[in-house]
């Protein structure tokens, strides 16, 4: 296939790209550098509104991950602003411009996540579970609801809740490393908070799997069938880098230091992942400690 992909140089997209190259497809990047464009380059500005339609003539498939960091910066309103336009805004432009085209792709494979549900506890979270009213729920339905010039013209869609993405490069195991190596790593807040994850690679699988299954439609769950609280992900990287994991950062401690995003740091996401796996999907990484060692290099 002839696949259009945005956001190809964020952690999802790097790995996308070649894994779907070595699958035999063509890939056509949208991008928003200035200057001159290379082979295989498309250019569009979210912000301004523009994109180049008349390049994305021939694309089967479109793949949009382009989108802000929720990380990135303490949540300003400003910040805020930034990250839900810069979701709801680009995937609006990318979803009338693909609706426009003659013959249009068979189907767009859209970023979402798991912020859509919001803290729910224990309960196992399916693709029709209720979304939070809080700031990322909100986001997380516009952003989802801006595909539908897309889907009303008839595009297939998928909408792609990814669950916690584990990799080296990932800020999850980036950012936290340094500490569990130092014997300082603990528990955010209760501990007992669901953590919905899945390892890069089968992500990278799944994606490919969504804009190859025509009965696959609608929101998807990307996330491992073996979600596990927070406590249990602490004591697996300490027992895999032989550190103690005694620490803890009280909800209070993450508040002061990151504002809101505390909240989406201590929420409990149990996302079901049956739909995507009954859809005829394998994860090759459902279990936590094989999957981190893997990624840290321990055996």
């Amino acid at each position: 296939m002839k696949i259009l992909i945005s956001g190809t140089t964020g952690l999802v997209g790097s790995a996308l790209v070649p894994y779907l190259i070595a699958q035999g497809h063509q890939i056509v990047r949208l991008v928003r550098k200035q200057g001159e464009l290379l082979e295989g380059e498309v250019r569009w500005n979210p912000e301004q509104g523009t994109i180049d339609s008349e390049s994305l003539s021939g694309i089967d498939a479109a793949v949009h991950l382009a989108g802000e960091n929720i990380g990135a910066k303490r949540w300003s309103v400003a910040q805020k602003q930034r990250i839900r336009d810069s979701r709801v805004n680009g995937t609006t432009l990318l979803a009338e411009a693909l609706a426009k085209l003659n013959p249009m792709p068979k189907v767009l494979a859209s970023a979402s996540a798991l912020g859509y549900y919001g803290d729910q506890g224990d309960s196992m979270l399916p693709e029709n579970a209720s979304p939070s009213t809080d700031f990322l729920g909100e986001s997380t339905q516009a952003w989802e609801q801006a595909t539908e010039p897309a889907s009303n013209a008839g595009i297939r869609v998928v909408t792609m809740r990814f669950g916690l993405v584990l990799d080296a490069k990932a800020d999850l195991i980036k950012k936290t490393l340094p500490l569990f190596k130092a014997g300082l790593g603990g528990k955010l807040g209760s501990g007992r908070q669901y953590m919905s994850w899945i390892v890069l690679n089968d992500l990278t699988r799944a994606i490919e799997h969504a804009l190859v299954t025509p009965e696959l439609k609608g929101p998807v769950n990307m996330s491992s069938p073996s979600p596990l609280s927070n406590h249990k992900y602490t004591k697996a990287m300490g027992k895999i880098l032989s550190r103690p994991t005694l620490f803890a950062v009280p909800t209070f401690m993450l508040r002061l230091s990151v504002g809101e995003m505390a909240g989406a740091m201590t929420a409990s996401v149990r996302m079901d992942s049956a739909k995507l796996i009954d859809s005829g999907f394998q994860f090759k990484h459902p279990d936590l400690e094989s999957t981190l060692r893997e990624i840290l290099g321990r055996p």
